[in-house]
Protein backbone atom coordinates (compact mmCIF):
# COMPACT_ATOMS: atom_id res chain seq x y z
CA UNK A 1 0.00 0.00 0.00
CA UNK A 2 1.24 3.48 -0.82
CA UNK A 3 2.05 5.59 2.20
CA UNK A 4 2.69 9.32 2.15
CA UNK A 5 4.86 8.98 5.27
CA UNK A 6 7.07 6.43 3.53
CA UNK A 7 7.84 8.92 0.78
CA UNK A 8 8.32 12.00 2.96
CA UNK A 9 5.83 14.14 1.02
CA UNK A 10 6.47 17.68 2.19
CA UNK A 11 4.12 20.62 2.07
CA UNK A 12 6.25 23.73 1.64
CA UNK A 13 5.53 27.20 2.97
CA UNK A 14 2.85 29.25 1.16
CA UNK A 15 4.22 30.97 -1.93
CA UNK A 16 2.46 34.26 -1.20
CA UNK A 17 -0.39 34.15 1.33
CA UNK A 18 -1.50 31.23 3.54
CA UNK A 19 -4.69 29.21 3.20
CA UNK A 20 -7.42 30.93 5.21
CA UNK A 21 -10.77 29.58 3.97
CA UNK A 22 -13.92 31.53 4.65
CA UNK A 23 -16.45 29.01 3.39
CA UNK A 24 -17.66 25.66 4.71
CA UNK A 25 -15.73 22.48 3.92
CA UNK A 26 -18.10 21.49 1.11
CA UNK A 27 -17.10 24.66 -0.78
CA UNK A 28 -13.37 24.20 -0.40
CA UNK A 29 -11.29 22.70 -3.20
CA UNK A 30 -7.63 22.19 -4.03
CA UNK A 31 -6.62 22.61 -7.68
CA UNK A 32 -3.56 20.77 -8.97
CA UNK A 33 -1.80 23.39 -11.09
CA UNK A 34 0.97 22.73 -13.59
CA UNK A 35 1.38 26.33 -14.73
CA UNK A 36 -0.49 25.68 -17.97
CA UNK A 37 -3.62 27.32 -19.32
CA UNK A 38 -5.98 24.42 -18.52
CA UNK A 39 -5.33 24.23 -14.77
CA UNK A 40 -5.20 28.03 -14.56
CA UNK A 41 -8.67 28.39 -16.11
CA UNK A 42 -9.89 25.58 -13.86
CA UNK A 43 -8.85 27.63 -10.81
CA UNK A 44 -10.48 30.76 -12.25
CA UNK A 45 -13.78 28.98 -12.97
CA UNK A 46 -14.01 27.55 -9.47
CA UNK A 47 -13.13 30.81 -7.76
CA UNK A 48 -15.58 32.78 -9.89
CA UNK A 49 -18.40 30.40 -8.95
CA UNK A 50 -17.95 30.82 -5.23
CA UNK A 51 -15.42 28.20 -4.18
CA UNK A 52 -12.57 28.71 -1.74
CA UNK A 53 -9.70 27.61 -3.98
CA UNK A 54 -6.23 26.47 -3.00
CA UNK A 55 -3.58 26.13 -5.73
CA UNK A 56 -1.18 23.19 -5.40
CA UNK A 57 1.86 22.43 -7.56
CA UNK A 58 3.89 19.24 -7.28
CA UNK A 59 7.65 19.71 -7.02
CA UNK A 60 9.10 16.84 -9.02
CA UNK A 61 12.61 15.74 -10.05
CA UNK A 62 14.06 15.87 -13.54
CA UNK A 63 15.38 12.43 -14.43
CA UNK A 64 18.05 13.56 -16.87
CA UNK A 65 20.55 16.35 -17.40
CA UNK A 66 18.63 18.67 -19.70
CA UNK A 67 19.37 21.98 -18.04
CA UNK A 68 15.62 22.63 -17.93
CA UNK A 69 13.23 22.52 -14.99
CA UNK A 70 10.74 19.70 -14.73
CA UNK A 71 7.66 21.74 -13.88
CA UNK A 72 6.20 25.19 -14.36
CA UNK A 73 5.72 25.97 -10.68
CA UNK A 74 6.59 29.63 -10.99
CA UNK A 75 3.84 30.14 -13.59
CA UNK A 76 1.30 28.39 -11.37
CA UNK A 77 2.28 30.50 -8.37
CA UNK A 78 1.97 33.76 -10.28
CA UNK A 79 -1.42 32.78 -11.73
CA UNK A 80 -2.68 32.10 -8.21
CA UNK A 81 -1.44 35.51 -7.17
CA UNK A 82 -3.23 37.07 -10.15
CA UNK A 83 -6.44 35.33 -9.11
CA UNK A 84 -6.07 36.32 -5.46
CA UNK A 85 -5.81 32.79 -4.10
CA UNK A 86 -3.17 30.99 -2.02
CA UNK A 87 -0.61 28.64 -3.55
CA UNK A 88 1.61 25.95 -2.10
CA UNK A 89 4.25 23.58 -3.46
CA UNK A 90 4.17 19.96 -2.35
CA UNK A 91 7.52 18.18 -2.66
CA UNK A 92 6.96 14.67 -4.06
CA UNK A 93 10.56 14.07 -5.16
CA UNK A 94 11.06 10.78 -3.33
CA UNK A 95 7.70 9.36 -4.33
CA UNK A 96 8.09 10.47 -7.95
CA UNK A 97 11.45 8.73 -8.25
CA UNK A 98 10.15 5.51 -6.71
CA UNK A 99 6.62 5.34 -8.12
CA UNK A 100 7.04 6.95 -11.56
CA UNK A 101 10.64 7.18 -12.80
CA UNK A 102 12.00 3.81 -11.69
CA UNK A 103 8.98 1.81 -12.99
CA UNK A 104 9.23 3.82 -16.23
CA UNK A 105 12.85 2.77 -16.66
CA UNK A 106 12.13 -0.79 -15.63
CA UNK A 107 9.30 -1.11 -18.16
CA UNK A 108 11.52 -0.06 -21.06
CA UNK A 109 14.27 -2.40 -19.93
CA UNK A 110 11.71 -5.22 -20.16
CA UNK A 111 10.55 -4.24 -23.65
CA UNK A 112 7.31 -2.62 -22.50
CA UNK A 113 5.82 0.79 -23.26
CA UNK A 114 4.78 2.41 -19.97
CA UNK A 115 2.32 5.24 -19.42
CA UNK A 116 3.81 7.38 -16.64
CA UNK A 117 1.04 9.99 -16.92
CA UNK A 118 -1.53 7.38 -15.89
CA UNK A 119 0.70 6.27 -13.02
CA UNK A 120 1.20 9.87 -11.88
CA UNK A 121 -2.56 10.44 -11.74
CA UNK A 122 -3.27 7.10 -10.07
CA UNK A 123 -0.52 6.82 -7.49
CA UNK A 124 0.49 10.43 -6.84
CA UNK A 125 -2.21 12.99 -7.59
CA UNK A 126 -5.26 10.93 -6.63
CA UNK A 127 -3.61 9.02 -3.81
CA UNK A 128 -0.53 10.32 -2.00
CA UNK A 129 -0.96 14.04 -2.74
CA UNK A 130 -4.71 14.03 -2.12
CA UNK A 131 -4.17 12.22 1.18
CA UNK A 132 -1.57 14.78 2.22
CA UNK A 133 -3.85 17.72 1.37
CA UNK A 134 -6.75 16.22 3.28
CA UNK A 135 -4.50 15.62 6.28
CA UNK A 136 -3.06 19.15 6.24
CA UNK A 137 -6.06 21.25 5.21
CA UNK A 138 -9.07 19.00 5.69
CA UNK A 139 -9.88 19.42 1.99
CA UNK A 140 -11.81 16.46 0.55
CA UNK A 141 -12.36 17.81 -2.97
CA UNK A 142 -9.72 18.00 -5.68
CA UNK A 143 -9.87 19.61 -9.13
CA UNK A 144 -7.64 19.31 -12.19
CA UNK A 145 -7.58 20.79 -15.68
CA UNK A 146 -8.16 17.47 -17.43
CA UNK A 147 -10.73 17.25 -20.20
CA UNK A 148 -13.19 14.69 -18.81
CA UNK A 149 -16.43 14.65 -16.81
CA UNK A 150 -17.55 13.41 -13.42
CA UNK A 151 -21.23 12.46 -13.61
CA UNK A 152 -23.37 12.14 -10.47
CA UNK A 153 -26.36 9.92 -11.24
CA UNK A 154 -28.38 9.19 -8.13
CA UNK A 155 -26.22 7.09 -5.83
CA UNK A 156 -23.69 6.38 -8.58
CA UNK A 157 -20.76 8.48 -9.78
CA UNK A 158 -19.15 7.93 -13.19
CA UNK A 159 -16.06 9.15 -15.01
CA UNK A 160 -17.08 10.09 -18.56
CA UNK A 161 -15.39 11.22 -21.75
CA UNK A 162 -15.17 14.97 -22.40
CA UNK A 163 -17.45 16.81 -24.78
CA UNK A 164 -14.42 17.75 -26.89
CA UNK A 165 -13.49 14.30 -28.20
CA UNK A 166 -10.18 15.53 -29.63
CA UNK A 167 -9.08 16.70 -26.18
CA UNK A 168 -10.66 13.95 -24.07
CA UNK A 169 -8.26 12.76 -21.33
CA UNK A 170 -10.48 10.30 -19.48
CA UNK A 171 -8.14 7.47 -20.57
CA UNK A 172 -5.42 8.92 -18.32
CA UNK A 173 -7.74 9.15 -15.31
CA UNK A 174 -9.24 5.65 -15.19
CA UNK A 175 -6.97 4.63 -12.29
CA UNK A 176 -8.53 6.97 -9.72
CA UNK A 177 -9.60 5.02 -6.61
CA UNK A 178 -13.36 4.57 -6.67
CA UNK A 179 -13.86 6.18 -3.26
CA UNK A 180 -12.13 9.34 -4.51
CA UNK A 181 -14.27 9.82 -7.61
CA UNK A 182 -17.15 11.67 -5.85
CA UNK A 183 -14.69 14.33 -4.68
CA UNK A 184 -13.07 14.90 -8.08
CA UNK A 185 -14.06 18.10 -9.92
CA UNK A 186 -13.33 18.55 -13.63
CA UNK A 187 -14.63 21.97 -14.78
CA UNK A 188 -13.34 21.67 -18.36
CA UNK A 189 -15.36 18.59 -19.33
CA UNK A 190 -17.90 20.54 -21.40
CA UNK A 191 -15.44 23.05 -22.89
CA UNK A 192 -13.18 23.08 -25.92
CA UNK A 193 -9.55 24.11 -25.88
CA UNK A 194 -10.45 27.21 -27.88
CA UNK A 195 -13.00 28.24 -25.25
CA UNK A 196 -10.49 27.69 -22.47
CA UNK A 197 -7.87 29.85 -24.17
CA UNK A 198 -10.48 32.54 -24.78
CA UNK A 199 -11.35 32.56 -21.07
CA UNK A 200 -7.68 32.86 -20.15
CA UNK A 201 -7.32 35.83 -22.50
CA UNK A 202 -10.46 37.50 -21.15
CA UNK A 203 -9.08 37.22 -17.63
CA UNK A 204 -5.67 38.41 -18.86
CA UNK A 205 -3.96 35.45 -17.28
CA UNK A 206 -0.22 35.48 -17.88
CA UNK A 207 -0.33 31.92 -19.28
CA UNK A 208 -3.12 32.56 -21.82
CA UNK A 209 -0.84 32.05 -24.83
CA UNK A 210 1.45 29.46 -23.28
CA UNK A 211 2.20 26.48 -25.53
CA UNK A 212 0.97 23.03 -24.53
CA UNK A 213 3.36 20.58 -22.93
CA UNK A 214 3.79 17.59 -25.25
CA UNK A 215 6.68 15.63 -23.70
CA UNK A 216 7.35 14.05 -20.33
CA UNK A 217 7.68 16.55 -17.50
CA UNK A 218 10.45 14.57 -15.80
CA UNK A 219 12.44 14.43 -19.04
CA UNK A 220 12.61 18.22 -19.08
CA UNK A 221 10.00 18.34 -21.89
CA UNK A 222 12.47 16.59 -24.18
CA UNK A 223 12.84 13.08 -25.66
CA UNK A 224 11.76 10.39 -23.18
CA UNK A 225 14.91 8.39 -23.94
CA UNK A 226 16.93 10.99 -22.05
CA UNK A 227 15.27 9.78 -18.84
CA UNK A 228 16.25 6.15 -19.37
CA UNK A 229 19.29 4.38 -17.96
CA UNK A 230 21.11 3.85 -21.22
CA UNK A 231 23.34 1.02 -20.01
CA UNK A 232 20.26 -1.14 -19.44
CA UNK A 233 18.36 -0.38 -22.64
CA UNK A 234 20.78 0.64 -25.38
CA UNK A 235 22.70 -2.54 -26.12
CA UNK A 236 22.49 -3.38 -29.85
CA UNK A 237 20.99 -6.74 -30.72
CA UNK A 238 19.37 -8.81 -33.44
CA UNK A 239 16.45 -7.50 -35.46
CA UNK A 240 14.30 -10.37 -36.73
CA UNK A 241 11.13 -11.07 -38.65
CA UNK A 242 8.09 -12.34 -36.74
CA UNK A 243 9.27 -15.94 -37.29
CA UNK A 244 12.58 -15.25 -35.56
CA UNK A 245 14.86 -15.04 -38.60
CA UNK A 246 17.58 -12.39 -38.28
CA UNK A 247 17.18 -9.56 -40.79
CA UNK A 248 19.37 -6.84 -39.27
CA UNK A 249 20.54 -5.21 -36.04
CA UNK A 250 18.68 -2.87 -33.69
CA UNK A 251 20.16 0.04 -31.73
CA UNK A 252 18.84 -0.93 -28.28
CA UNK A 253 15.31 -1.84 -27.24
CA UNK A 254 14.68 1.57 -25.62
CA UNK A 255 14.57 3.05 -29.10
CA UNK A 256 11.54 0.99 -30.15
CA UNK A 257 7.90 0.54 -29.27
CA UNK A 258 5.26 -1.79 -30.68
CA UNK A 259 3.69 -0.45 -33.85
CA UNK A 260 6.65 1.81 -34.66
CA UNK A 261 7.40 2.19 -38.35
CA UNK A 262 9.80 5.12 -38.68
CA UNK A 263 13.42 5.06 -37.59
CA UNK A 264 13.74 1.28 -37.74
CA UNK A 265 16.97 1.31 -39.72
CA UNK A 266 15.70 -1.48 -41.98
CA UNK A 267 14.05 -1.40 -45.40
CA UNK A 268 12.09 -4.53 -46.19
CA UNK A 269 10.47 -3.61 -49.47
CA UNK A 270 7.07 -3.27 -47.77
CA UNK A 271 5.76 -1.39 -44.72
CA UNK A 272 7.07 -3.09 -41.57
CA UNK A 273 6.34 -2.35 -37.94
CA UNK A 274 7.76 -3.36 -34.59
CA UNK A 275 5.70 -6.39 -33.61
CA UNK A 276 7.57 -7.88 -30.66
CA UNK A 277 10.31 -6.81 -28.24
CA UNK A 278 12.10 -9.53 -26.28
CA UNK A 279 14.16 -7.95 -23.53
CA UNK A 280 15.68 -11.25 -22.38
CA UNK A 281 16.93 -12.18 -25.85
CA UNK A 282 17.53 -8.49 -26.67
CA UNK A 283 15.72 -8.81 -29.98
CA UNK A 284 13.26 -6.63 -31.89
CA UNK A 285 10.93 -8.35 -34.37
CA UNK A 286 9.38 -6.62 -37.37
CA UNK A 287 6.21 -7.64 -39.14
CA UNK A 288 3.51 -6.51 -41.52
CA UNK A 289 0.51 -4.58 -40.24
CA UNK A 290 -1.49 -7.80 -40.27
CA UNK A 291 1.17 -9.65 -38.28
CA UNK A 292 1.31 -7.03 -35.51
CA UNK A 293 -2.48 -6.65 -35.17
CA UNK A 294 -4.90 -8.69 -33.07
CA UNK A 295 -8.51 -8.77 -31.92
CA UNK A 296 -7.76 -10.20 -28.48
CA UNK A 297 -6.22 -8.03 -25.74
CA UNK A 298 -5.60 -8.97 -22.11
CA UNK A 299 -5.01 -6.58 -19.22
CA UNK A 300 -4.06 -7.00 -15.57
CA UNK A 301 -3.85 -4.76 -12.49
CA UNK A 302 -7.46 -3.68 -12.95
CA UNK A 303 -9.19 -0.62 -11.57
CA UNK A 304 -12.98 -0.86 -11.79
CA UNK A 305 -15.20 2.22 -11.63
CA UNK A 306 -18.52 0.70 -12.76
CA UNK A 307 -18.49 -2.87 -11.40
CA UNK A 308 -22.11 -3.48 -12.36
CA UNK A 309 -21.09 -3.27 -16.03
CA UNK A 310 -17.96 -5.41 -15.76
CA UNK A 311 -19.51 -8.85 -16.26
CA UNK A 312 -18.52 -11.72 -18.52
CA UNK A 313 -19.75 -11.46 -22.10
CA UNK A 314 -20.64 -7.76 -21.68
CA UNK A 315 -20.62 -5.64 -24.82
CA UNK A 316 -18.37 -2.63 -24.20
CA UNK A 317 -16.05 -0.22 -26.02
CA UNK A 318 -12.30 -0.39 -25.56
CA UNK A 319 -9.29 1.84 -26.10
CA UNK A 320 -5.73 0.52 -26.20
CA UNK A 321 -4.09 3.94 -26.53
CA UNK A 322 -5.02 7.45 -25.50
CA UNK A 323 -6.07 8.79 -28.91
CA UNK A 324 -8.99 7.67 -31.08
CA UNK A 325 -12.50 6.56 -30.20
CA UNK A 326 -13.32 3.47 -28.13
CA UNK A 327 -14.00 0.43 -30.34
CA UNK A 328 -16.71 -2.22 -29.88
CA UNK A 329 -15.55 -5.30 -28.00
CA UNK A 330 -16.79 -8.18 -25.84
CA UNK A 331 -15.50 -9.09 -22.39
CA UNK A 332 -14.57 -12.74 -22.87
CA UNK A 333 -12.79 -13.46 -19.60
CA UNK A 334 -12.77 -11.86 -16.16
CA UNK A 335 -10.74 -13.07 -13.20
CA UNK A 336 -9.33 -11.46 -10.05
CA UNK A 337 -6.03 -11.25 -11.96
CA UNK A 338 -7.26 -9.51 -15.10
CA UNK A 339 -9.61 -9.34 -18.04
CA UNK A 340 -9.62 -10.30 -21.70
CA UNK A 341 -11.60 -8.62 -24.46
CA UNK A 342 -12.19 -9.51 -28.08
CA UNK A 343 -12.63 -6.53 -30.37
CA UNK A 344 -15.03 -6.68 -33.30
CA UNK A 345 -12.19 -5.56 -35.55
CA UNK A 346 -8.45 -6.12 -35.33
CA UNK A 347 -6.51 -3.59 -33.27
CA UNK A 348 -3.12 -2.38 -34.39
CA UNK A 349 -0.17 -3.27 -32.16
CA UNK A 350 -1.44 -3.34 -28.56
CA UNK A 351 1.57 -2.38 -26.44
CA UNK A 352 2.38 -4.26 -23.22
CA UNK A 353 2.61 -1.63 -20.49
CA UNK A 354 0.03 0.65 -22.06
CA UNK A 355 -3.59 0.60 -20.90
CA UNK A 356 -6.79 -1.07 -21.98
CA UNK A 357 -9.68 1.15 -20.87
CA UNK A 358 -13.29 0.04 -21.28
CA UNK A 359 -16.30 2.34 -21.68
CA UNK A 360 -20.05 1.73 -21.74
CA UNK A 361 -22.52 3.05 -24.33
CA UNK A 362 -22.81 6.34 -22.40
CA UNK A 363 -19.05 6.98 -22.58
CA UNK A 364 -18.59 6.18 -18.88
CA UNK A 365 -15.42 4.33 -17.89
CA UNK A 366 -16.18 0.82 -16.68
CA UNK A 367 -12.65 -0.39 -15.92
CA UNK A 368 -9.07 -0.30 -17.09
CA UNK A 369 -5.84 -2.22 -16.71
CA UNK A 370 -2.29 -2.72 -17.92
CA UNK A 371 -1.98 -4.49 -21.27
CA UNK A 372 -0.05 -7.76 -20.98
Amino acid sequence: MLSENRYNIKLLLPTFSPWEPGKSADRQVAVLMSGGVDSSVTAHLLKSTGWDVLGITMKIPVACDTGRRGCCGADAAFVCNELGMPHYFVDVTEAFNDVIIQPFRSAYSHGQTPNPCVDCNTFLKFSLVWDRLQEEFGITQLATGHYAKVIHDGQSVYLRRARDRDKDQSYFLYGIPGHRLPGLILPLGDLTKQQVRAMASEQRLSVADKAESMELCFAGEQDYRLALENDATNHPGDMTDMQGKKIGEHKGIANYTLGQRRGLGFAGGQPLYVGRIDAVANTVALGTREEVSTRVVRAACLNTLAPERLVSDARLFGKIRSYGDPRPCRLTDLTPDGMTVEFDQVQFAPCPGQRLVLYDESDNIVAGGVIQ
